[in-house]
């Protein structure tokens, strides 16, 4: 499928923002259109669109994973329907579709997960048989390992929906606490309501979570060029040492993989990374959890090609590990 050509990044007309229809995603947008108006001097208007994702009750394992939110924002770009798109990072599938470039990562907002517990408890205050919701394998692997190693019962709950369902489950009762990633609750300006945030010595988020993904069609250069310029080159680092692991893993979005790349260094300059990775069984019985360092390079293309190399070289040593048998059905 070939990309329709987009109005020229140089015109007055108004650029078309894809966007998912839920309150976060609307709230991440904007963040994403006020920066390109400033950047263009153009209006930016956002165009909602439901994707299969959004409308699906059933679990995101079922469905095939956290892609089902962007593909209907795909297809929008490829025809032309908008000019670029918002997505999280951590729901875009590790392959780039022909005739789409991701044109900018953005500064990355804290990559934790949150907890939001009943009466303000911590994780290690959760009654006996707390029932904690998450719709993520990936959380209930650390969540039931983490509490095995304190002797905490726990059970955790599948649940779907949006940041307000889900932390209703808590405030209606029928559920402990419920696990959110941070950024989004910051995005919404909700960050408050959480009781923890998570550590990532416990539980490491998702790969690229807490990062935004802006991204058009390739066939524009022009509007692909000014978003560049939103980019965060350190961003684009850490993400991909942690796409690459969960690719080089041949797991989907869904799999319970957590990742994290920690740059380290001053913000003036980057010097090093340590990436860490784990894949566990949903039960928390069985974790493959290892880490690795390497040399950042100064330049942007240079660091990306080493996080690459680091994300492979973690995911040979963590499958010779076993991680593969705790993934369940790999995605190939």
């Amino acid at each position: 499928m070939s990309a329709t050509p987009a109005t020229p990044a140089t015109s007055t007309a108004p650029l078309r923002l894809g966007t998912r229809r839920s309150k976060l995603a609307m709230a991440q947008s904007g963040l994403i259109a006020d920066a390109v108006r400033r950047l263009t001097g153009r209006p930016v208007e956002l165009v909602e669109i439901t994707t299969y994702g959004d409308t699906s009750r059933e679990q995101l394992a079922q469905i095939g994973g956290t892609g089902v939110f962007v593909s209907a924002l795909r297809e929008a770009l490829l025809r032309g329907e908008i000019d670029f798109a918002v997505h999280s990072l951590k729901d875009l599938p590790t392959a780039e579709p022909e005739g789409l470039v991701l044109a900018a990562i953005p500064r990355r907002e804290d990559p934790r997960d949150a907890l939001i517990a009943r009466d303000g408890l911590t994780f290690a205050e959760l009654p006996a048989g707390a029932r904690i919701g998450t719709g993520s394998p990936r959380r209930a692997a650390q969540l039931n390992a983490w509490a095995r190693a304190f002797g905490l019962d726990i059970e955790t709950v599948p649940i779907r929906g949006n940041v307000d369902t889900r932390i209703g489950y808590v405030r209606s009762g029928e559920l402990d606490a419920v696990v959110l990633a941070a950024a989004g609750l910051i995005r919404m300006g909700r960050i408050g309501e959480a009781t923890e945030l998570l550590d990532a010595d416990h539980i490491l988020p998702a790969p690229g979570q807490g990062a935004l993904a802006v991204e058009c069609a390739a066939s524009d250069a022009d509007l692909a060029a000014r978003l560049a310029e939103l980019d965060d080159p350190h961003t684009r680092a850490a993400v991909t040492a942690e796409r690459t692991l969960l690719a080089a893993l041949e797991a989907g979005c869904s799999a319970p993989v957590g990742a994290l790349a920690d740059l380290l260094g001053d913000a003036q300059d980057v010097t090093e990374m340590r990436l860490r990775g784990v894949v566990g069984t949903t039960d928390g019985s069985a974790l493959v959890q290892l880490s690795t360092t390497g040399p950042v390079p100064a330049s942007p293309g240079e660091a990306v090609s080493q996080a690459q190399i680091m994300g492979r070289e973690l995911a040979t040593e963590m499958l010779a590990k076993g991680a593969a048998g705790l993934m369940g059905e790999r995605a190939l």
